[in-house]
Order: C-alpha cells, then structure tokens, then sequence
C-alpha cells in the first residue's frame, strides 16, 4: 500500500510537471528582427481571442539569470501568473516576454563593491544600448497591431528588468498606463519626466544582497516628491526573491488591469 502510494505520488508529481511544460508552451516563439539584430521573445494570446477585439498589452522583463537566447528561460518566474486558468478568464490579455542576450543587460547599468554589498547607477544616456534599442522597437511594434488597446499597456520586471522598468517609463513617457518594478533601481533624475503619468507599484526585500532595498526606497522617495501616484510594498526579512511575494500579491492584477490612461 506505502510503495502503490509512492508511485500514485510520483506520477502526480510527473504529471504536474508535463501540465505546467505545457501551459508555458502556450506563450509562442516569436523573433524581432531589425537589420542584423534580433531579440527572442514569447507571447501569449488570451484564452478566448477574438481577432475583432482590442486587449490590454504586458510587457514584462525577466532578470540576469535568464538572459540567453534559448527564448525559453525569461518565462521561469513570472509567466505562470498570467497562465493561471483564473487569471486567463478575469484578465484576458496579451502577455509578452522578451529576452536579453546573455552578453548584456537591458539598459546601461554601473555598479561597485562596498562594503560587502553592490552599489549601483543608472546612467542617463540618450542613446540606449542595443537591447533597450531592441525592447523600443518591439514596443513601437506591438502598438501598432490592431488588437492592442492602446490606452491599456503595461511594464513590468524584476531585478535587472526591475532596472529596465525605470528605464523604459523615462524613454517612452507616454506610452504606458502602469507599471509594477521588483527589486529594481533606476535614475531619480529622470523621474519627473513621467512621475505624473501613470501609477507605479514598487515591491522589495528588505534583506537583498544583491540589489540593496535602498533603491527602491529611493525611487519611491523621489517618485512621491514628484507627484506619482505610487505605492511601494516592502517585505520584512526577504531576499532578492522578493518576486515570489509580489506574484502571489492578490490585488496586483486586479490593480493592474484596472489602470486606464482614458480615465486619468
């Protein structure tokens, strides 16, 4: 009874691993091409599309560790909140990953080594870099496809797409109706360029070793100086993988999906 136990365990284990294959495979393979460059992104369609209608657009950018070119790994963390048979049916939307080559990052980023942690900076460049070139282009792309409700595009990261997240709002100042960074960083100076445009939603760790919570703060500060209807959840005793917490948050997607540059 104990070993036909273990085996039923086992299969149910298999088969949870198979269904959850199956759902990222949902997200298509698709390649920006421009000139000689490319970037790999997914994209998932809602469960009931209608080629007639217009959707919400989510932009979302994944962190260093799943840069590449496989176009499979920037859909590790994050890409199963959207598949959520739920969320699909409450939300329908179309949801875009993209991937950073694995040479680079999103945008310009400097960092040091102090006192056992890293300090970074966000520098103001006029002229992004390759990738960020890239992720502009594709987002000038999805705009214009006809399904696309234009009044209804989000961006969204974490860590270095955290990073990318501040970037992209001070680049594209119009474009956007909400944005959500995770454990990200980004350039103060450039906040008043879209502090009062859209709502932003920040999420950190307290405890990250990697890219301090003091980031976050900052952004904060500075964003509420500038008038920006933010809001910043802070989580006691959480690492880099602050990630996990802001997912499971039950109000992001409802928060999310309710933000409307029609209504503003």
């Amino acid at each position: 009874m104990i070993f036909k136990s273990s085996v039923n365990a086992f299969l149910f284990l298999v088969l949870a691993l198979v269904t959850n294959a199956q759902d990222r495979s949902l997200f298509q393979k698709k390649w920006f091409v421009r000139g000689s460059d490319s970037l790999p992104y997914r994209i998932l369609y809602p469960k009931h599309f209608d080629p007639e209608k217009k959707y919400p657009l989510v932009l979302f950018l994944h962190g260093s560790g799943s840069r590449g070119k496989d176009n499979e790994k920037q859909l590790f963390w994050g890409a199963d909140l959207f598949l959520d048979s739920s969320n699909r049916e409450k939300y329908p939307a179309i949801v875009v990953f993209p991937q950073c080559p694995n040479t680079s990052f999103w945008n310009a980023v400097m960092f040091t080594k102090w006192d056992d942690s890293l300090r970074f900076s966000f520098p103001a460049n006029k002229t992004p870099i390759k990738p960020m070139q890239l992720l502009l282009a594709l987002s000038d792309e999805l705009y214009a496809n006809k399904n696309i409700d234009t009044n209804r595009i989000y961006v969204g990261g974490m860590s270095m797409g955290g990073f990318a997240t501040y970037d992209i709002l001070w680049r594209k100042p119009h474009f956007f109706a909400a944005a959500f960074p995770i454990c990200g960083g980004g350039n103060p100076n450039q906040v008043s360029l879209y502090a009062d445009r859209f709502p932003i939603w920040i999420f950190h760790g307290t405890i990250d070793p990697i890219v301090p919570v003091a980031n976050s703060r900052l952004m904060y500060r500075t964003l509420k100086a500038a008038g920006a209807n933010a809001k910043y959840t802070e989580y006691p005793g959480v690492y880099h993988d602050s990630w996990k917490k802001a997912f499971a948050e039950p109000d992001l997607l409802p928060w999310l999906f309710s933000q409307n540059k029609n209504q503003r």
